[in-house]
């Protein structure tokens, strides 16, 4: 939108560049003790994804020590971490949840 203050001059409205917020993943923990049926109940109450997606998460965890289950801005990753932390002990399952930035 310009708005003309003379005939001769023009000043235009100048756009805010907004960056978009960090983003944080949000990773499940490898464990000897958490059964691997709780960690697909786990990402599928937490994360939302599919039996298929989430046991090729929890593969990716038992082989590799850590899988990623979301990518989120901040304050929802430390909400997904401290949620998955307290079912876990509430089970009674020493599995981890750790987000780091993307």
């Amino acid at each position: 939108m310009a708005i003309r203050h003379r005939a001769d001059t023009v000043l235009e409205a100048e756009k805010a560049r907004v960056k978009s917020p960090p983003m944080f993943k949000v990773m499940l923990l490898n464990d000897d003790y958490t059964p691997m049926d709780f960690v697909v109940i786990v990402i599928l109450q937490f994360f939302s994804l599919s039996r298929e997606k989430a046991t090729q998460i929890m593969l990716k965890v038992h082989r590799e020590g850590a899988g990623v289950c979301g990518v989120y801005p901040r304050d929802v990753a430390a909400t997904k971490v401290d949620q998955v932390m307290a079912f876990a002990h509430q089970h009674q399952h020493p599995l981890r949840c750790v987000m780091e930035e993307n």
